[in-house]
């Protein structure tokens, strides 16, 4: 008879299970944190705050641009040299503007030779039918005939013209700003106590400080407005009054 071995003994406890793998696990979602802590009482999201700053003041640039743009675009004072644009001075009177907007343009005027006297429409004249004899260029301390001044704006000369009753200060200061082919001379009723006057075009100044004077000569200085640019003055009558020979041309 074989003889079997021995099974284990009834009573012996199972072995202990092993020490869990160390790391994450191989799969599954990942721990979830614990949630956010509520706001603090008191505490308010400042974004809807910024926004509302930035709409209000949208809106306001709005209110205040708008009704500006629509009143200079229907008052045709705002349009480039028509309206009436002054300077306040120091003393809270008004100066014009530093342009030539006021220049006064005429065009089409005659430049035939007359002895005759002519009743000129502009006070200075500034062109039209003349003696046939032109003043010489300088500076002449009593009125000058119009009808030979003119023949000097018909060689492209400058003509001066002031209230007699400027200093000689005051007269120097207005003559050193002139182009030599020119002629300056007192007048008698002029509509503004200074104006400058080339062959078609005039400017009314208000004084002999007036710094549009410069301005003026700058542009139309070299005569190029008069029939004859390339004339001159120079070699003309010396008698404020007209009379005597000339060069007649």
């Amino acid at each position: 008879m074989t003889e079997q071995p021995p099974g284990p003994h009834p009573s012996t406890p199972p072995p202990p299970p092993g020490p869990p793998p160390l790391g994450p696990p191989p799969f599954g979602p990942p721990p979830v944190g614990p949630p956010p802590p509520p706001p603090r009482q008191g505490e308010r999201n400042v974004v809807p705050i910024v926004v509302a700053a930035i709409a209000a003041v949208v809106v306001l640039a709005l209110a205040i641009g708008v009704p500006v743009a629509l009143r200079s675009d229907d008052d045709p004072g705002h349009e480039a040299g028509t309206g009436p644009s002054t300077a306040a001075t120091a003393d809270g009177s008004s100066e014009p503007p530093l342009d030539l907007d006021a220049v006064q343009v005429y065009d089409d005027l005659a430049n035939d030779h007359t002895a005759d006297d002519v009743d000129y429409e502009q006070v200075p004249p500034v062109g039209g039918p003349h003696d046939p004899v032109w003043l010489d260029c300088g500076v002449y301390d009593v009125p000058v005939r119009d009808e030979n001044a003119v023949h000097d704006l018909e060689h492209g000369a400058t003509w001066l013209t002031y209230d007699p009753s400027l200093g000689a200060d005051e007269i120097a200061s207005m003559v050193a700003q002139l182009p030599q082919n020119s002629i300056a001379s007192p007048y008698e009723g002029l509509p503004s106590p200074v104006v400058v006057t080339v062959w078609g075009r005039q400017l009314q100044l208000t004084g002999p400080d007036d710094p549009r004077l410069r301005l003026f000569v700058e542009a139309f200085g070299d005569g190029h407005t008069s029939p004859e640019p390339f004339a001159s003055c120079a070699g003309g009558i010396h008698d404020p009054a007209g009379t005597g020979d000339g060069t007649q041309v």
